[in-house]
């Protein structure tokens, strides 16, 4: 009896302890010790080794461009080929000559189409300025604010002055012929590249995951998703500027507008650039139907070109992407600008694409990250583990 008396009170006592909140286990003491020597070196030699592959892809970046450039147009035509190889049964080789020959072509016909067109349609401008200047004038708002800030006696000295300031700009012959053959050399190098990609990009892709390991299924589906937002992306924009060719083609024609199909191509091809080209495309070819109408078919020009892009933001482009590219607006202008300062109209084409394929990237890493992060913090439910509850 004494014995159990003595023991009885200290029970409680010691259950009331551990459940005191007030007592709390002393936190875990961080002692900063110095660096070994071999943890310096280790830092300094990746230091080092850092800087020199940046010098050298700083050295080699005009290769590693037209590699980037090469990557891309792979990834954009091998839907295509891929379809067209399933259904001709045709060598894969031919298939991308074909589509070479295809777009040199297509290239050749809108230049000779476009050039002859935009030249004649600059020296009418030209010649027709004065008059275009006094129908201006007829309105009398206009001619309050002309006879203030001398508006047309500008537009008419810049107007016949245009094809001498289009000559100067052309250069020398030497500069042009200088940059034409560089020109023609990288653009040799990137279909070279291209064609490749395209033809054996399959069997370097299969390599590349074969050396990842049991992570192999993962990153096969991760450049499933790149392949597809990129190829997406630009096959749709093809299409929808192709759709704005044909919409500026018809409407110019009902307008009675002259060189109709090249102001269509002219359109076609602003529309290709992100944000601002569909926009300038608009203004040149208002400044088109200034000499046939003025200002009726301008004004008929502006509504219907509003009314379209209204119409192709709104239910061309949700159908034509099917929402595969969901880029942060911020992300999708800095990318522009970025590309745009990088690779000029080139540049601005693939921002989007790139952007696309970036995010996709990070947003699979932070989900691998978050999910692993997640199995590190749940308890262990195991039979015998310390976090298994007990009764």
């Amino acid at each position: 009896m004494s014995t159990n008396a003595a023991r009885s009170p200290l029970a409680p006592s010691a259950a009331r302890g551990s459940e005191d909140p007030s007592r709390t286990t002393p936190a875990a003491t961080v002692r900063i010790a110095s660096p070994s020597l071999r943890g310096v070196l280790r830092i300094l030699l990746i230091v080092i080794a850092s800087a020199i592959a940046l010098y050298l892809i700083w050295r080699v970046r005009t290769v590693v461009r037209l590699v980037a450039i090469s990557v891309f147009l792979a990834l954009v035509i091998y839907p295509v080929v891929d379809a067209v190889d399933r259904r001709t049964r045709a060598h894969r080789a031919l298939v991308i000559l074909a589509i070479y020959l295809f777009l040199i072509t297509a290239i050749a016909v809108i230049g000779y189409v476009v050039v002859p067109s935009m030249v004649t349609e600059i020296s009418t401008l030209a010649r027709d300025a004065p008059r275009y200047a006094h129908d201006l004038r007829a309105d009398s708002t206009f001619r309050h604010y002309d006879n203030r800030y001398h508006i047309t006696a500008k537009l008419v000295d810049d107007a016949r002055h245009l094809p001498e300031r289009l000559a100067h700009l052309v250069g020398p012959l030497k500069d042009v012929t200088v940059s034409a053959a560089g020109f023609f050399g990288q653009l040799v190098t990137v279909l070279v590249l291209t064609f490749l990609l395209a033809l054996h990009g399959r069997d370097y892709v299969e390599y590349a995951l074969s050396l990842s390991g049991e992570h192999e299924a993962h990153y096969r589906e991760l450049v499933v998703k790149v392949n597809r937002a990129v190829a997406g992306y630009m096959l749709g924009n093809i299409l929808i500027s192709a759709l704005a060719t044909i919409v500026t083609w018809v409407v110019l024609s009902i307008l009675g507008v002259p060189y109709a199909i090249a102001l269509g191509f002219v359109m076609g091809f602003f529309d290709l650039i992100p944000l601002v080209g569909a926009t300038l495309g608009s203004i040149a070819v208002a400044l088109a139907t200034v000499t046939v109408d003025f200002p009726v078919a301008t004004i008929v020009w502006i509504v219907s070109i509003f009314l379209w892009q209204r119409f192709e933001d709104y239910v061309i482009q949700p159908l034509v992407y099917n929402r595969m590219l969901r880029v942060n607006p911020i992300v999708t202008i800095v990318a522009v600008l970025a590309g745009a300062s990088l690779l000029g109209v080139l540049g601005a084409l693939i921002a989007i694409p790139t952007a696309a394929a970036i995010q996709i990237i990070l947003s699979d890493w932070w989900s691998t990250r978050r999910a692993a992060r997640s199995l590190q913090h749940e308890p262990d439910h195991r039979p015998g583990s310390s976090a298994q509850p007990t009764d």
